[in-house]
């Protein structure tokens, strides 16, 4: 399916690089068996209200992504390797990992305003991108395998882990290094949300929060960790959201606004990390 008024950024060499496209729905020969917890539309009307450009900067002050960052610094090797960012729109890692890490970039994404908004961002932001618009659930054997595969927010969303970590696995060539990364809702996020957002709540899989369930990564895919663990710390912020507006979760909303603004002025307790309470979990493994 050929997305109308997409463009392709210009590269080096002044050629425009083709947007990459693809159905969106797997083939006939295609077996798909996950449960998705969100609708392409949720995606659409998600993506659509996305300002652009977007990008992770080194230097960025929001306090999950500086700690993600942190952990990419300390791991990522060196070389004109290949990137693809999975489910990733508007593509802001994979263009972290192409204006800093000089690595070739890819997204993958589903959504046709995923896509749009994607291109969008790079054109925007004058980088090379290679946009596959596929489902991540169809047939992938045609694509090439990549040297870094990496999905920040993603794995949550549907309800067989084991399966979408394979599906992840394969992407990768021998020796690519995979990064996995999720928000952490369990804990007191779970206590909390489950009052106040049970509808968002309820759209991601709990138990792909749980790093002893990412095991099946070491145990069944023979890959090694270079890294794994929670992030962040503690982020008030992050449980403000409130969908239904009764008088007590109106206050619960502002009490943790209140605790972020406190928190904001002492950074250093972000290296304080339980799965009781710390706001992402971060994977980085390699494939032998």
């Amino acid at each position: 399916m050929e997305m109308k008024g997409s463009t392709a950024p210009i590269s080096k060499t002044g050629v425009r690089q083709p947007c990459i496209v693809a159905k969106t729905t797997p083939g006939p020969e295609t077996h798909v068996s996950e449960v998705r917890l969100t609708e392409k539309q949720y995606w659409d009307e998600r993506w659509d209200k996305v300002r652009l450009p977007e990008i992770v900067e080194p230097d960025t002050k929001h306090p999950i992504s500086k700690e993600i960052i942190r952990v990419l610094q300390a791991h990522l090797p060196a070389g004109k390797l290949s990137a693809m960012e999975i489910g990733g729109a508007p593509g802001q890692f994979a263009a972290y990992l192409s204006k800093f890490h000089g690595y070739a970039a890819s997204v993958l994404e589903y959504s046709e305003a995923g896509c749009r908004k994607t291109r969008e961002n790079f054109d925007l932001l004058g980088l090379d991108v290679a946009l596959y618009h596929r489902d991540f659930f169809s047939d992938l054997s045609d694509l090439p395998r990549f040297d870094i595969v990496l999905s920040m927010g993603f794995i949550e969303h549907f309800d067989d882990l084991g399966d979408i970590l394979r599906r992840h696995v394969d992407l990768l060539t021998r020796n690519g290094i995979l990064i996995l990364g999720v928000p952490n809702l369990r804990g007191i996020s779970q206590k909390v949300l489950t009052r106040t957002a049970p509808d968002m709540l309820s759209r991601h899989n709990l138990e792909a929060m749980d790093l002893e369930n990412w095991r099946i990564l070491e145990d069944e895919f023979g890959m090694t960790p270079l890294f794994k663990g929670y992030l962040a710390g503690y982020q008030p912020r992050t449980l403000k959201r409130c969908e239904r507006r009764t008088p007590m979760n109106l206050l619960i909303r502002y009490t943790f606004k209140l605790q972020g603004k406190v928190l904001s002025f002492l950074p250093f307790l972000s290296r304080f990390n339980s799965p009781a309470w710390s706001a992402y979990l971060l994977g980085i493994y390699k494939r032998g």
